[in-house]
């Protein structure tokens, strides 16, 4: 089939590469400038550098709706549009031109997970697994029928950077298996659920600050989440920001007034975190790591030289 490719960053990069690895031709490729954004920076592997590297014509685009790219993609006459981290509305005069529609690829299991930032909110939330789904885009953002989904477990310990490597791994065999789907003629694919439906936004400043009243549970699945490259868990202590770069949640139950940094634990310093809901234990976070405002990385057991005092959500 014709392939043109939308896509962005890593996830666009490995849908890319799948594509020009497979029998489909790839006859155009549109994708964004380069951005500044913290969170646009991380897995930045470039898709127009690749796309040039294999002679496919890259077009640059920050919004697809303008007329001069519709005549474009009337000319390269595509089967099929695939999409993969495009961050802007695509209107349906666009999706719906190639034969058989456009195939948006996604990093969650859907309807679950829809929207952005979907590995760091599922970690956080405490699913039990991840994944990539394909399907073919409507007029609602990330709610078309599936044709192909793939998942991968949770485990224990893994962090974000881990789920990303295990989702992105799904890229080349989610794509290509939809596209076989298309191409033997299969249009009886998965209606989404939308009852069972979320949708998360981009990840912001405030979403990495650590509250205190949160059970320590969640606190330590923020801290897996906020996992290098991305911005780190942060909250403060006398005044100056402090990153939690590595954390469990403490052996022993630890009471009092959340944010009281009370007692040392193995390699950890517990921090009194917000009781659970759900039994009413009223747990610790012990963190094991940590960065300062001048950038330096150190054990928690060295850089709180004393017990006592807080650890707050504002200076």
């Amino acid at each position: 089939m014709r392939v043109v490719m939308f896509g962005y960053q890593t996830w666009g990069h490995r849908t890319l590469k799948a594509l020009l690895d497979s029998e489909h031709d790839v006859v155009m490729v549109v994708t964004h400038p380069k951005s500044e954004h913290a969170y646009e920076k991380i897995w930045s592997d470039s898709v127009a550098e690749l796309a040039e590297d294999h002679g496919v014509p890259v077009v640059i685009r920050n919004r697809p709706d303008d007329e001069e790219l519709f005549q474009q993609l009337k000319e390269a006459d595509p089967d099929v549009i695939v999409a993969n981290n495009w961050r802007t509305w695509i209107p349906p005069r666009i999706y719906g031109l190639p034969r058989h529609g456009t195939l948006n690829i996604h990093d969650s299991l859907l309807p679950k997970y829809a929207g952005f930032s979907p590995l760091i909110w599922a970690l956080i939330n405490g699913e039990p697994e991840v994944g990539v789904t394909a399907h073919m885009m409507d007029e609602v953002l990330d709610a078309g029928d599936i044709v192909d989904q793939r998942a991968v477990a949770v485990e224990p310990t893994d962090t974000a950077t881990d789920l990303f490597h295990k989702t992105v791994g799904l890229i080349a065999p989610v794509t290509i298996g939809a596209l076989a789907r298309i191409a033997a003629g299969d249009t009886e694919f998965t209606k989404q659920d939308r009852s069972r439906a979320t949708f998360f936004h981009k990840r912001s400043e405030e979403d990495i600050r650590i509250n205190w009243d949160w059970p320590a549970e969640v606190l330590e699945r923020l801290v897996r989440a906020q996992s290098a490259p991305y911005p780190a868990a942060f909250t403060f202590h006398r005044g100056r920001r402090l990153e939690i770069l590595a954390a469990v949640v403490s052996a022993g139950r630890y009471g009092g007034t959340p944010g009281r940094i009370f007692y040392r634990e193995g390699e950890g310093v517990v921090v009194v975190a917000g009781a659970d809901a759900r039994t009413g234990h009223n747990h610790g976070l012990a963190i094991t790591r940590v960065r300062t405002e001048d950038g330096r990385e150190l054990a928690a057991t060295d850089y709180f030289t004393s017990m006592g005092g807080y650890l707050t959500s504002r200076p």
